[in-house]
């Protein structure tokens, strides 16, 4: 199979509100910036790919108005995806794979602070059973949080313990929004409390794809996709175990997770009893470090965070402080879609 590698990653500062910028204001200088890095121009981009969603933006082909900090003059190859940019890259990877274009441009965003973004998640539920009820977002993790405790698989004592350590992996992170160990807060909807949960806030992210020599090329040390892969759980959470997730594990399985182990894990769990969930489908021990960019509980702009998991995997193996990752991205209630990814770097013999 054709090889293919994460090559340049770039990011926006996240923060609770970007009143003052358009979306295209808010996306060039991260695609500019993630141009910069391998000293590409839009010119030399094979395929771009897009992920967004026009719930946030509040009117429909949202995405087409942000082609316009990408610059589709001359006209460009390029699709966008109404999902989370982590299936936006994977896209443009079995592109990639197939041989029909040797670099890939991919970017997501996401402002979610106009409206509430509780309330706005609830019409992806289903239309005629639970929509109707509005159960938002954090109620929803709330009944996962709670199955996990009533099953002895965790306490609300470790997922305090779960936010401290992410946040305080995040001081380290230049872009993260919340960082820094903090009281748990008062309860949101029990048994989770603000700590619990992640910040709601704005970002943007993008990333280069490049194939074979051409990717050893533009970056010192890529990180290969050795495998990727997502599944879906089933649509009504009535007939899930919500204390697991088999599409996980089902999609970890078939990207190679399991074939070695990984050095780090960049886990998409906006919510600290879905770490718990995921360490368990993914069987990650302690001594693989998770989150270490501070994760979703330090930023998690809507549209985007799954594909910053992508970006911080691949650019610390870009760094050398990793050799392999694993990444993961959801989409939906309780983790209810799931993307796995698998990246390696190499050593250069000079």
């Amino acid at each position: 199979m054709r090889e293919v590698a994460i090559v340049a990653f770039a990011q926006s500062a996240h923060v609770r509100t970007t009143d003052e910028l358009s979306e295209v204001e808010f996306v060039m200088p991260v695609l500019h910036q993630v141009l910069k890095r391998t000293g590409l121009k839009t010119s030399d981009i094979g395929f771009t790919c897009s992920g967004s969603s026009d719930y946030l933006a509040g009117r429909a082909f949202s995405f087409t108005m942000t082609l316009d900090g990408v610059g589709a003059w001359p006209p460009i190859s390029e699709s966008h995806v109404e999902m989370d940019g982590a299936w936006a890259l994977y896209e443009a990877w079995v592109k990639l794979l197939t041989g029909t274009a040797d670099t890939a441009l991919v970017y997501s965003y996401g402002k979610s602070s106009p409206g509430s973004v509780r309330d706005v998640l609830t019409r992806q539920l289903d239309p005629y059973y639970v929509a109707p009820l509005w159960p938002d977002a954090v109620a929803l993790a709330a009944l996962q949080a709670q199955s996990l405790i009533d099953a002895g698989e965790t306490d609300e004592e470790a997922l305090a313990a779960v936010a401290a350590r992410s946040r305080d992996a995040a001081t380290a992170n230049p872009h993260a929004q919340v960082t820094g160990a903090r009281p748990q807060g008062d309860y949101v909807v029990r048994p989770l409390r603000t700590g619990d949960c992640p910040p709601v806030g704005d970002g943007a992210a993008a990333v280069i794809l490049a194939a074979g020599d051409r990717a050893r090329e533009l970056c010192e040390r890529p990180a290969w996709i050795r495998g990727m892969d997502h599944r879906i759980e089933a649509h009504s959470l009535g007939v899930r175990d919500l204390t697991d997730s088999p599409s996980v594990r089902l999609a970890a399985e078939r990207a190679g997770a399991f074939e070695r182990p990984v050095d780090t894990a960049e886990l998409h769990a906006p919510f600290t009893s879905q770490e718990v969930v995921l360490r368990k489908a993914l069987k990650l021990g302690d001594e693989v470090a998770v989150n270490p960019s501070g994760g979703p509980l330090a930023a998690n702009p809507m549209m985007a965070a799954g594909l910053i998991r992508l970006g911080e995997a691949a650019a610390r193996i870009h760094r050398g402080e990793s050799d392999r990752a694993l990444a993961h991205a959801t989409s939906g209630p309780c983790l209810q879609q799931n993307l796995v990814a698998v990246l390696e770097g190499e050593t250069r013999v000079r």
